[in-house]
Formats: C-alpha cells, structure tokens, sequence
C-alpha cells in the first residue's frame, strides 16, 4: 500500500471521528471527561478502534438498515469513553437480490447512502478501507451473537461466553485463524473466536466491549440480536435521519417525478436539507400530485395470507383514494411480475400508473438494492402513500415521510384484505427531534 493512501485514510478516520467528538462534547459538557480519582491527561489520546458486524444472511435489505440504527447508537456511546470508529458491512446476496445477471457481492455503503451524512452521526467507514489501514486482512476478535439456549422464561439482560448453539458458518485452519464468508473477502481471517449468548439493549454490550476486548477491531456477527435502546426516540431518530440515500439515486428518482409525475421539491415543499439542522413540522410537506403504493407481492402472499388484497381488491382501494384527493397519476413499487403489473395496470381506466424500470446501465451500476431506494425514494414524494401490511419497505418510506414533514393521515396506511374494508392502520411512529 502507498504511504500517501495509507497516510490519506487515516486522516479520513481521525476527521470522522473529531466530528463526532466534538459534537457529542457540544451535546454532553461531561463527554470524555474524567472522574474525580482519574489523573489520565487529557492529552493522552487512545488508540483508535474499529467494530465491525454483520447480520444474519436472510434477512432482507430494509431489517438491515433497522440494525445499523442500533449498532451505530452502540458506537456513540462507546465514544464516550474512548474512540470507536464503526467498519459499515459491504453488501450482498442478500434474499430478495434475485437478479441473475448481477454479480450483487462485497457492495460498498456510498452506493446506496451518502457517507458524509452517516459520519455527521458516528465515525464510519467501508470495510475496504478498514483493510488499507490495517494494511492485512485481519479482525482480531469476533463474537457470534446468538440467543441463550433453551429460550427464556423471564426479560433480563445478561450475556454469557458459551458453545455455539448452531453451525456460525466459522472454521478454524491448523494455524488457529478463523475464516467465514467475511462479505466475499476470501483472504480475511480472525486472530480469535468465541460465541457469545446475547439478550439485552445494544448499549448492554458496551462494557464488555471496552473491559473483555483487547482486539483493534471486533466483530459483531447477528448484530440483529441486539435491541434497540429505546425504540422510536430522539437517538434512534438521529441514526435514522443520518441515513440520506446517496444523491446519484436520489437524482434518478427525481427525475422521474418531474418527467413522469409532475413533481419537484419546490412545488412539493419536499427540499431536503442538512439532517441535522432540518427540522420539519407535520404538514409541512405537500408531496407530488400522485398516490404511492407499495404493492408487496410473491413470497408476501404466502407469508402474510389474508392480509394482503387481490390486485383488483388493491385497485379498487387506489381508485377510492384518487377520487378522494382528485388525483390522477399512480406510482407503485412492486415486485410483482411484469404480468401481474400490466393486470393491475388495467384496472385503472381513467387514472394513470407508473412504476420505475431502471436501465441496464442503472441495474448493473447500482444493483437490486439501489433500485429499491429509488422506489422508495419516490413512493416517499406522493401526496398520499399507502403500503402493505407489515413490510419493513413501507414502513421505511413511511419514516422517510416523517422525516419530510407530511402529515400522517397521508402516510400511515394500508392496503386491506378484500374482505376487510376497514382493516387496523399500521402502528404510527412520529419523528422525535
């Protein structure tokens, strides 16, 4: 590796992680201060550390950002005591990536997000990066989250080192190195590894981590075992306003909208700005003259039987909303087969319907996930959005809404099962600054 690169990364992570000092020093005067019978100097800095995770490989693109909430609060309060620099997991062969034609491993974050944005919040950087500064593919210590066997008869936060419960997909070499799938990196290897039975918040890990670790970096495999704090308060909206989509999908999708929608954000009152100084009221946004709908489809049917509608049921409820706010324009994000799209689209005599079809050049640059984001990032512009019963992709536009500021009337709501017009909203979870 090039001196100059190395030299360039490490700066890159000392800015990140001043950043946040600084900020967390603005927000909490006692922030990295010592006790009383501490005679640490203030100029004796602590060598960086790095946390790493991962989570289990089925679950979907949407319940992973949910876990990257969680561990990245983790990382700012571990930036209380000394500094931690969290190492983003590349993405990949992920269950609903089913492209075929698309080689969907080792996906670096600044393909789906905007990073500055991230680092506004805790120091982060892509796992290659991580491995230039190392300088060899190495994690020192890796910690398998898994739950207590047995189950649980009583809430208590506890964790224990014990014997893996299942197969981690970790094997030991002759030399006592540790290799898994480790994102695709083949030659990535851990000096140590143990399995650690888990129940408990996401900060419950932080003394353990600062007290039993010695590692430079430590890995957290099934981080979706760790909890959310406080689920839905101002922390957990901090970690979730941070997480803009990176613009060059954002400029796809409001192409779109001007071209096909007749949206733009000056005329939608959607202009998005600085997250942390962006603070919006709830109808403040006005969104695009068009209805948004998550239409979830295939493997939904089966999994969530009865409470999804028939394409006509869904077609029908659409048409009731356009005729309510007189509206004449449909944008659906769907998975549905190009079939079942035309036959939904035929329901709809007199209103039009959309729904984004990427180019091959757009597909192949930034894969099945950043195509989601797009048809997020668009259903999240509708005047009035409707989504599908406990999908994690409707309630991740709905999140992107209040961050916008519309009004929840226009955003927490469901497709109902053609047998219960009046079916319960899903449960509305308010921006908290």
């Amino acid at each position: 590796m090039e001196t100059k690169e190395a030299w360039h990364l490490t700066l890159v992570v000392f800015i990140c992680w001043l950043a946040v000092f600084v900020r967390a020093d603005a927000e909490d005067d006692i922030a990295f201060s010592a006790g009383e019978s501490d005679t640490t100097k203030f100029g004796q800095a602590k060598s960086v550390r790095y946390l790493l995770y991962d989570v289990n490989p089925g679950e979907g693109f949407n319940l992973r950002r949910d876990v990257y909430m969680r561990v990245t609060n983790l990382v700012k309060e571990l930036n209380k005591e000394e500094p931690w620099v969290l190492v983003l997991p590349p993405w990949g062969r992920l269950y609903h990536w089913k492209s075929p034609d698309l080689e969907q491993i080792k996906i670096p974050w600044s393909t789906f997000f905007d990073l500055p944005s991230l680092r506004e919040h805790v120091p982060v950087i892509e796992f290659e990066e991580y491995l230039k500064l190392r300088g060899e593919p190495v994690i020192d210590e890796v910690y398998y989250l898994q739950g207590f066997k047995g189950g649980w008869t009583k809430w208590e936060e506890k964790m224990n080192i014990t014997e893996c419960n299942e197969g981690t997909g970790f094997v030991q070499d002759e030399e006592g190195n540790w290799y898994s799938w480790f994102f695709g990196y083949e030659e990535v290897y851990a000096k140590k590894f143990a399995c650690l039975s888990y129940m408990g918040h996401a900060t419950f890990i932080k003394p353990f981590l600062l007290k039993n670790t010695i590692g430079r970096c430590v890995m957290l495999p099934r981080a979706e075992v760790l909890l959310h704090d406080h689920f839905g308060n101002s922390e957990y909206w901090k970690a979730r306003r941070s997480m803009v989509f990176a613009k060059h999908l954002r400029d796809i999708g409001d192409e779109f909208r001007r071209e096909n929608l007749d949206s733009t954000d000056p005329e939608d009152k959607t202009e998005l700005e600085d997250w942390t100084k962006m603070k919006r009221n709830h109808g403040d946004a006005l969104g695009g003259p068009y209805v948004g709908v998550h239409l979830r489809r295939r493997d939904y049917l089966y999994a969530r039987e009865g409470n999804l509608p028939s394409l006509k049921g869904a077609a029908k409820q659409i048409k009731k909303i356009l005729k309510k706010y007189n509206l004449q324009k449909v944008f659906v994000a769907t998975d549905a087969p190009s079939e079942e799209f035309e036959e939904f689209k035929n329901y709809f005599k007199k209103s039009k319907v959309y729904r984004f079809v990427p180019s091959k050049e757009i597909k192949e640059k930034y894969k099945d996930g950043g195509v989601a984001i797009i048809d997020q990032w668009i259903a999240a512009h509708a005047r009035y959005f409707v989504g599908s019963y406990e999908s994690t992709f409707s309630f991740r536009i709905q999140e992107e809404r209040e961050i916008l500021g519309f009004d929840p009337d226009m955003t927490f709501n469901r497709l109902c099962p053609d047998n219960d017009s009046d079916c319960e909203k899903p449960s509305i979870w308010k921006i908290v600054y």
